[in-house]
């Protein structure tokens, strides 16, 4: 189903109110990592699998993120093939309205290795990484999961915060780059015209999102956001603060930059692939631009947590979604980057105009651009963010 634009995207949801300036405002997340006793490993804290006999499970996901019905928004048409064929049944809960708000909601059971209830958890990258760093995680059995291992897309295995592709998969994803509207802007195609050309001034907005606004810096500085140093981060900060104080930016944002864009209100802006595409549906003077440094690639991954007692059911679940027909029957709702290899041909049969859309399904020249941002360490992010933070004024 080709959706309007949804008032709030679920990328938005993530940033917002509620994105990064929440988490050095409240301390909370952060502090979290550090408590006393939040580790955790394998061997000393053990989950029990109980799949054999009990067939069931709980699914955590955020609002509109899975396919809905459009006759009766009740039915989830992927989902309720996966509890047919199954036989499982899922309790599916749109409850993770924020990384940071969630972490809040389970880090006290995880950390003291208790059940959160769930059994599946879509969460993106960075926290994702988060909760391995801190041993929250189990490790999926690959032998459940041949739809992954066959059909997930190159560019997203090994990654950093993962890589052995036994802890983390891609649910969707997406690109962050640039965007601007082609009825007041000439076209864009660098980073550092956005940050420096004289038309765009006070026209342009960055997003609050760390990796994604950094990532795209130190990228056009000709350094990669997936190995970089602190002095790398900081010239590619000083670059960002520079474009603040001249007033070339006029503001950081979460996905509220979209209808700003859609008005011409702002000229140009580094934007997400998602908010894009739903744009584009009604203007085409709407442009997403991956430049030749390159664009950010996040996603939001299915995690099975510690002390989830249906490990095997959630493997199910997520060996389903990697079938590339249900694949393709959710990106056709969510418009996101499906990470499914062989689901774009299963599009062509629901949507022709959607199987060639390069922001769902991108070829290989965008993927090639396309770059993670590294996993970073308790002490690292604590740093970068305090610094981000401090540059746009949150």
């Amino acid at each position: 189903m080709r959706s309007a634009l949804r008032p709030l995207t679920r990328r938005g949801l993530l940033t917002g109110t509620l994105g990064s300036a929440t988490l050095l405002a409240t301390g909370g997340a952060l502090a979290g990592c550090g408590t006393p006793g939040a580790q955790q490993t394998e061997a000393g804290c053990v989950s029990d699998d109980l799949s054999g006999t009990e067939k069931k499970l709980a699914f955590s996901n955020w609002p509109q993120y899975m396919d809905v019905d459009e006759d009766d928004e009740s039915k989830r048409p992927s989902l309720d093939s996966f509890v047919k064929d199954s036989g499982i049944e899922v309790t599916y809960t749109e409850d993770v309205n924020d990384n940071n708000e969630f972490f809040g909601k389970v880090q006290n059971q995880l950390a003291a290795c208790q059940s959160t209830g769930r059994d599946v958890i879509v969460l993106t990258d960075w926290m994702a990484a988060r909760m391995i760093r801190l041993g929250w995680i189990q490790r999926l059995d690959q032998a459940n999961l041949p739809n992954v291992e066959a059909n997930l897309l190159p560019s997203l295995r090994n990654r950093p915060f993962d890589v052995d592709n036994h802890l983390a998969v891609p649910w969707q994803s997406g690109l962050a780059g640039l965007a601007y509207n082609g009825r007041v802007a000439k076209e864009i195609r660098t980073v550092d015209e956005l940050l420096t050309r004289p038309d765009l001034k006070g026209k342009v907005t960055a997003l609050t999102e760390m990796r994604d606004t950094m990532g795209m810096l130190l990228m056009a500085n000709g350094h990669s956001p997936a190995d970089f140093t602190s002095a790398q981060f900081d010239d590619a900060l000083n670059k960002l603060k520079q474009a603040v104080d001249s007033g070339q930016i006029r503001r950081f944002t979460g996905n509220d930059y979209a209808p700003d864009l859609a008005k011409g209100d702002i000229a140009a802006c580094i934007g997400w692939s998602g908010d894009i595409i739903q744009l584009g549906f009604d203007d085409d003077q709407i442009k997403f631009v991956v430049p030749d440094s390159g664009v950010m690639l996040w996603s939001d991954n299915m995690l099975v947590p510690n002390k989830a007692t249906h490990k095997a059911n959630a493997e199910a679940l997520i060996n389903h979604y990697y079938d590339p027909a249900v694949a393709a029957q959710l990106a056709a709702y969510v418009n996101y980057i499906c990470p499914v290899q062989g689901a774009q041909q299963e599009m062509e049969k629901i949507d022709p105009e959607l199987a060639a859309n390069p922001l769902i399904f991108p070829d290989e020249a965008i993927l090639a651009k396309a770059r993670v941002f590294m996993a970073l360490t308790e002490e690292q992010e604590r740093e970068y963010e305090t610094k981000f933070q401090q540059v746009i004024g949150a």
